[in-house]
This record gives structure tokens, C-alpha cells and sequence, in this order.
């Protein structure tokens, strides 16, 4: 029952990731594929109906977290309050941004709004890379089970390590660069004219240095935490995740080349979520190690609800997912087909 909480949270982690990506990457490279106002607002109208709806995958995942694993939560939240206090803020200039842009049509007012937007969207995906970077350093957890992360320290990584260093920024590179990626991939599929041409110029130079940061993450990992390799060398059920991704890092620029525009987003959604499903699978049953020892770490076991409280959870947590799995299919069958730009007054 532990093991099945741990995959579902990490499951919604991955949808979160693949769903919001897409619209973290459309921002991050709406400035240079959409170069008019009319091109902005098409990017907008084609995650339009949507940003705000994936964001309740990680909502939701922080809320299984609570219920099935509240050490780990409590110690997660209170750790990183600073990040996460960041993620919150660049959240609201985000929505605030997208809702805000068109209220004036004043040549200062709409650039301003979009810088925030694309600024926003990079600083998020660097942000939320770096947290996934802390999880796989590891944090300063001491016997109280319990820990204090300042944003940087020396920016290297150590026993009472910051938020920031060379390696959790190596990782928010990365994440940012494979957001764009992702992004570039949904906006080619879902809009035409010119930004969907420049997208797909874009993408295969972009795809190219996610490739390059994937090897050099790779390596960086295996020195941090050499041990995440050999749990997935010991598991061959953990064997499928690092196929998976591996063949969306290969697919995906492959399928831009050939113009096969759903291929390609598909490609590197299985990129992304394998990437994240492999690394959950290599930690597992640690949920936050320590970088002082790993016997302060908290795991599932360790942190987890009672058992009958888990197995009642599950009933729940079912029917909740089954509601929202068919909801997004719903909504993504009803938007589908190709954004054209909007009329004057219409949209964003």
C-alpha cells in the first residue's frame, strides 16, 4: 500500500510536469517565436484554456503527499519554505501576467506584461528544477527530522547545503531547456502561420542541447548521488521508465524533422514523464534523503499514514482521479485542431 502511494504521487508529479510544462515552455519561448502582438496572442489562446486547469495537478499532488506521507510533508514544507514562498510568487506574476495583458491597449503596457510572462515561466522551470535537484543532492535532515535551506551557500554541495548550487542550477537549466522543448512541440502542433514555422526552426537546435544537458546531468548525478544508478541497475521494473525516456529524447527531434507535429509533443511528453518516473523509481522508498547521513532520511515507511487510513484513501483517491482523467480528456477533445491569430478584439 506504501509503495502504491509513493508511484501515485510520483504519477501526478509526471502528469503536472507534462500538462503545465507545455505552457511553462510556450512562455519561456513565446518572445521569440510570436514577434507581434496578434503572434503573442495566439501563444496565449492556445494555453489559454488550459494553464490554469494543469496547475491543479500539482495542487493535488502536494494534497496526496499531506495524506499519505505528512513527515515528509511537514519536514518539505517548513525546509523549503524560501523556495517555496518563490514558486507561489512567480505563480501569481504567471496568472497575473496572462489575465492582465490586454486590459490596455498601450504600446508600454502589453511588452511589459509579456516579459513578466516569459520571465515568469523561465524562472519557474529553473525553480522547480532546482527543488528536484535538492530531493536528488540531498538535504541537511539531522536527527530531528527536520532541516533549514537558505537559498545558496558556497554553491556546493555538502552536508548543510542551500537551495542553489552548481549542481540543483545545473538541474533548473536542464528543466528549463526541456520545458522550452516541450513548449515548442505544443505551440508547432497547435498553431499555424508563422510561429508555428518558427518553432519549428527552433526546435531541433533546442532539442539538441536538451540532449547535450541530459548527458552532462546524467554524469553530474552520478557523482552526487551515485547511488540513484545502482537502485535502478537492481530494479528491472525501473528498467521501462529509462527506456521510455530515453526514447522521447530520441523521438522528438527525429518527429520535428519529419514535420509529424503530435509525434514530436508526444515524444517529449514520454521524455519528461520516463526522466521523472526513472528518478522516482531509483529513490524509492526515500522520499527526502539527507546529505549529513543517510539514516536521517525520511522515507515512506517511516513517514506514512496508518495503514487503514491509506486503504480508505485509495477508494477516494480513485474516483477523484477517474473525475479529473476524464475531465482534461473532455477538455483537450473539445480544443482540438489549430489556434489561428485572433481578431483584434478578440482573446488575449
Amino acid at each position: 500500500m506504501i509503495a502504491l502511494w509513493y508511484a501515485n504521487i510520483a504519477a501526478m508529479l509526471a502528469v503536472y510536469v507534462v500538462l503545465d510544462g507545455f505552457d511553462f515552455g510556450a512562455g519561456i519561448v513565446h518572445l521569440f517565436v510570436a514577434r507581434t502582438d496578434a503572434e503573442r496572442r495566439q501563444v496565449l489562446a492556445a494555453i489559454g484554456p488550459v494553464w490554469d486547469g494543469n496547475e491543479v495537478w500539482l495542487i493535488a499532488a502536494g494534497g496526496t503527499l499531506f495524506f499519505a506521507f505528512p513527515g515528509a510533508y511537514a519536514a518539505a514544507c517548513s525546509g523549503f519554505y524560501l523556495p517555496l514562498m518563490l514558486v507561489l510568487w512567480l505563480l501569481i506574476l504567471r496568472g497575473t501576467s496572462i489575465e492582465f495583458r490586454s486590459h490596455l491597449a498601450n504600446p508600454l503596457w502589453r511588452p511589459f506584461w509579456d516579459a513578466v510572462f516569459a520571465l515568469a515561466s523561465l524562472f519557474l522551470a529553473v525553480v522547480l528544477g532546482a527543488a528536484l535537484g535538492n530531493v536528488l543532492r540531498g538535504v541537511g535532515l539531522d536527527g530531528t527530522g527536520s532541516f533549514s535551506t537558505p537559498l545558496f551557500s558556497n554553491l556546493r554541495p555538502g552536508q548543510r547545503p542551500g537551495v542553489l548550487d552548481w549542481y540543483t542550477l545545473g538541474v533548473g537549466v536542464f528543466t528549463a531547456a526541456s520545458l522550452a522543448a516541450h513548449g515548442l512541440g505544443y505551440l508547432r502542433w497547435k498553431t499555424s502561420g508563422a510561429v508555428q514555422q518558427r518553432c519549428a526552426r527552433a526546435a531541433s537546435a533546442l532539442w539538441t542541447l536538451v540532449a547535450i544537458l541530459f548527458v552532462v546531468g546524467t554524469v553530474a548525478t552520478a557523482r552526487v548521488r551515485p547511488e540513484l544508478f545502482s537502485s535502478i541497475a537492481a530494479r528491472p521494473w525501473s528498467w521501462p521508465f529509462v527506456l521510455i525516456a530515453v526514447s522521447g529524447l530520441v523521438a522528438a527531434p527525429i518527429a520535428h524533422r519529419r514535420g509529424a507535429e503530435l509525434a514530436a509533443f508526444l515524444g517529449s511528453a514520454a521524455f519528461l514523464a520516463g526522466t521523472l518516473a526513472a528518478t522516482a523509481a531509483g529513490l524509492y522508498p526515500v522520499l527526502l534523503p539527507s546529505a549529513i547521513d543517510p539514516r536521517f532520511s525520511i522515507d515512506a515507511e517511516a513517514s506514512a499514514t496508518g495503514e487503514h487510513g491509506l486503504a480508505v484513501g485509495v477508494i477516494w483517491w480513485t474516483s477523484a482521479i477517474a473525475l479529473a482523467v476524464a475531465y482534461f480528456a473532455y477538455l483537450f477533445r473539445s480544443l482540438r485542431g489549430k489556434v489561428a491569430e485572433p481578431e483584434a478584439r478578440e482573446g488575449f
